[in-house]
């Protein structure tokens, strides 16, 4: 199948079908997927109370989604390159569907953490397939321009996820956001006809033991890390780390030896890859891990009610959404690289200035701080999304998608993990959380600091990189 550039305006009348669903669609569904991912952080309270859960299923109905998310993105977007992208998106709005059903009737914390778990292997089916269709459509500077919105879709997902999410348990009960979910996800669903259809000219197959190995190593690590946040030397704790790395081994193993592999290994040596997947992992364990935890913190130590502690979030959040859709507007001589590292070098900046948090804190003292957290995640957003798509070939966009995608919401659950368990070392009191908050702010910093600085000689392979295959081509 032939990529396709946007015309210019004069040759509108021309223009093929599909390209207008082809940005809008994968941007309302990354939109929703960001929306739904993020709204138990404004409702947890009520979420918790009306499903009767204790300590250990509040961890769970925070964390279940990312489980899904990272376990399933890589495996979906092998799957929608073979069999086709438009397929998955739509099987992927059905799922998110019946799953929110399931999430709006649950009757205890148990059925609740399941449907959050499909909502995140739909969740996946939506962003894995949405941006390699962008990768697969566009081409150039329509590519770049796309991709950035995409990028910006992130941005604004978390910040209405939980504004949004507090509105409504204000307005009636915590419920009613997953029935809302249910109507937006069938909308998809039916909208996904305008799609353009597109997959690989060569089916790989069906890679069943780096399926079953990549899955099950990466939900045994994610299942171990929400355990932890109880006690990390808990048998069934280390049982599940053991396990994690032994099918993670196993996975590399299988993949290094398969003609046609889930993750063809070889893409770790081209340095695109490496920024896109290395930046998206530093940017879940450096950002989104604290910024998950941020409203419960200013509930808890701040005493600000979930809706206003939202409102604040919103000032990162938000920020990050404009600045990720302008981001089209750079020169495309800037090179990709470098910009994500200004990114993550703005993100430890801002982290920094948020140091010295006390539960007499106003939050006018981190509005400054979150400010500037937003630019560096819109920036590098949307730089991650343009290298997702330019770091594989276009009929393997869904792979190089999956893959950047696994990486940063791994990240993302690790660094919630990470900042949970530093958060929480000291004890409950408001004294104490934000003495923990203001450590976990150090390490995150220092987290983007070391991305922002590895981003450089990685950006400087690329280009030598580039350079080389222009020569080599003429």
């Amino acid at each position: 199948m032939t990529t396709l550039a946007t015309p210019d305006a004069g040759r509108r009348a021309s223009r093929p079908p599909g390209l207008t669903a082809a940005v809008a669609l994968p941007g309302a569904a990354t939109l929703l997927g960001l929306m739904n991912y993020t709204a138990p952080i404004a409702t947890l309270a009520d979420t918790a109370g009306g499903l009767h859960a204790g300590t250990t299923a509040r961890i769970w109905v925070m964390s279940s989604i990312s489980l899904g998310l990272a376990a399933a993105l890589l495996a979906v977007g092998a799957l929608a390159d073979d069999h086709g992208r438009r397929r998955l998106f739509a099987l992927g709005g059905a799922l998110l569907a019946l799953s929110s059903v399931g999430c709006a009737l649950a009757p205890n914390s148990a059925a609740f953490v399941v449907g959050r778990i499909v909502q995140g292997v739909a969740t996946a089916a939506l962003l894995a397939t949405g941006l390699g269709i962008i990768g697969h459509t566009f081409t150039g500077a329509a590519r770049a321009r796309a991709a950035g919105l995409w990028g910006a879709m992130l941005g604004l997902g978390i910040a209405l996820g939980p504004i949004a999410a507090a509105w409504l348990t204000q307005l009636a009960d915590w419920r009613l956001w997953y029935w809302v979910t249910v109507v937006a996800s069938l909308a998809l669903t039916a909208a996904s006809r305008a799609l353009p259809e597109s997959r690989a000219e060569h089916r790989r197959g069906l890679d069943l033991p780096g399926l079953v190995t990549m899955v099950g190593g990466v939900s045994a690590l994610l299942t171990a890390v929400t355990l932890g946040r109880t006690g990390w030397t808990r048998p069934s704790v280390l049982a599940l780390l053991a396990a994690a790395i032994v099918l993670l081994a196993a996975f590399v193993a299988v993949e290094s030896r398969r003609t046609s592999p889930m993750l063809d290994l070889g893409l770790f040596r081209r340095p695109a890859f490496l920024l896109s997947v290395g930046g998206a992992m530093i940017t879940g364990l450096g950002v989104i891990g604290l910024m998950s935890n941020l409203v419960t913190v200013m509930v808890s130590a701040m005493r600000l009610s979930p809706l206003a502690a939202s409102l604040v979030l919103a000032i990162w959040s938000g920020a990050s959404y404009a600045v990720a859709l302008q981001a089209r507007r750079l020169p495309a001589r800037w090179p990709a690289g470098h910009l994500l590292g200004a990114g993550l070098a703005l993100s430890a900046v801002s982290e920094l200035a948020m140091l010295g948090m006390s539960p007499g804190t106003s939050w006018w003292r981190l509005a400054p701080g979150l400010l500037v957290a937003g630019v560096g995640s819109g920036l590098a957003n949307a730089m991650l999304a343009r290298l997702a798509v330019d770091s594989v070939p276009p009929e393997r966009a869904g792979m190089g998608s999956g893959a950047n995608n696994t990486a940063r919401y791994t990240g993302a659950a690790l660094g919630v993990a990470m900042v949970f368990a530093i958060t929480t070392n000291g004890g409950a009191t408001p004294h104490a959380i934000t003495h923990g908050f203001n450590l976990a702010l150090l390490v995150s910093a220092v987290l983007c600091a070391l991305g922002a600085v590895l981003a450089v000689p990685l950006t400087r392979r690329l280009s030598a990189h580039a350079t080389t295959s222009t020569v080599v081509s003429r």
